[in-house]
């Protein structure tokens, strides 16, 4: 039943954006009462971070394919950086709330104690210790803290629309993430500036 309601107030959603939803919108397009969903979800905006925190999830299969192809852990962070703003900005529903009604995405990623940001960070952490453990990047790399800064500077991307960066040139994004991003992945101390890439 749940599932039953995400995937209607997903289609809801994308079709007539949160705002203009209400419960009963979603209730009538997954053929139950407003009642059943009011006891699946308590409210409207969990309904919205349940739904957005299910695109993420659908996301991560996404990514792990498009990095399959990097030559190393370098080129893999800056694909995975150019892919996941690509993906999330261009995913109908996330892309039209971004677009359209960014009060609703933001508070998806900060409600509920910001679940949806620790839900990509540890993904990324996931990632990050695969290479601790395959030695393509140091054991004393805070992974935890190195994929919070990460997921924090994509999310910032995605929510806050910059005045500098073209979000649209997977070249500029690319060198970003070349010059801001693996540096993250040297300990303190090593004095590099990032893997050879």
């Amino acid at each position: 039943m749940r599932t039953r309601i995400l995937d209607a107030a997903d289609e809801q959603f994308r079709r007539w954006g949160v705002q203009r939803s209400t419960m009963e919108d979603v209730a009538r397009t997954a053929g139950v009462s407003r009642i059943t969903v009011y006891r699946r979800f308590s409210t409207k905006e969990e309904l919205v971070e349940r739904v957005i925190l299910r695109e993420f999830r659908r996301y991560f299969d996404t990514f792990l394919v498009d990095i399959a192809s990097a030559a190393d852990v370098g080129e893999r962070v800056v694909v995975g950086f150019v892919s996941s703003l690509r993906a999330l900005r261009g995913n109908p529903l996330i892309g039209a709330l971004i677009t359209a009604e960014p009060d609703y995405f933001v508070s998806s990623l900060v409600g509920d104690g910001g679940r949806a940001v620790a839900m990509v960070r540890e993904f990324v952490a996931r990632q990050l210790g695969q290479e601790q453990r395959a030695g393509t990047i140091s054991s004393e790399l805070r992974v935890e803290l190195v994929a919070e800064l990460m997921v924090r500077i994509c999310a910032s991307f995605l929510a806050i629309p910059s005045q500098v960066v073209d979000l649209d040139d997977d070249e500029q994004l690319a060198a970003i993430a070349r010059q801001f991003l693996l540096p993250m992945l040297d300990p303190p101390g090593t004095g590099r500036t990032g893997p050879d890439v």
